[in-house]
């Protein structure tokens, strides 16, 4: 197996650095150890792969999602341009029916 760096996040770190020390071995083992446990069974791979493309989804699926999110929020301030206009055109023609009236 080649070797490659590894950053893990800074409450895990300090965990996973305290195991190894406990049992006397690398910190490698003990990620990779982790990873042998994770990729064990095929059920556990694929829980691993849902929560990764759920949490970190792959690229094209990414930019569908920001993509979309901006026309969300573009149409939510159309209709809320749309109302602000519409609730003035009201008030206009409100003051206008009370003009003619008086």
């Amino acid at each position: 197996m080649g070797s490659f760096y590894v950053s893990l996040p800074a409450n895990w770190e300090e965990f996973v650095k305290g195991l190894a020390y406990d049992h006397n071995i690398d910190v490698s083992k003990v990620v990779g150890g982790l990873c042998d446990w994770v990729f064990s069974s095929p059920e556990y791979k694929r829980q691993f792969e849902v929560w990764l493309g759920t949490v970190y989804p792959p690229k094209g699926q990414a930019e569908d999602r920001a993509r979309a999110k901006g026309e969300q929020a573009s149409m939510r301030e159309e209709d809320r341009q749309d109302q602000a206009e519409e609730e003035v055109h009201e008030d206009r023609d409100y003051s206008e029916d009370r003009e003619r009236k008086l």
